[in-house]
């Protein structure tokens, strides 16, 4: 258990953090999956307009650190190749 001020402060600070940090990557999932389930249901109009709404997300997340940016990269390239696929 923290036991001065300044450590109870930073363990008070972390789990807003983790609970912030918990929400962003938890919407980041759920954009994916919306994502998926277009492809998966072969609708690619519908497809493209959930993947330039997930792409919004996906970057965000990835400007606050939450997940690489070379992982953000490789998660979009990989929903527009699928999407592509669909043709």
């Amino acid at each position: 258990m923290a036991n001065t001020a300044q450590a109870r402060k930073r363990a008070r600070q972390s789990v807003a953090r983790n609970m912030h940090n918990s929400s962003l990557r938890s919407m980041l999932r759920t954009s994916i999956k919306r994502v998926r389930a277009a492809i998966a249901s072969g609708d690619k109009a519908a497809a493209s307009e959930a993947f330039k709404k997930s792409m919004s997300v996906i970057d965000s997340v990835a400007d606050k650190k939450i997940i690489h940016k070379n992982k953000a990269a490789r998660q979009k390239s990989r929903l527009n190749a699928a999407i592509k696929a669909l043709a």
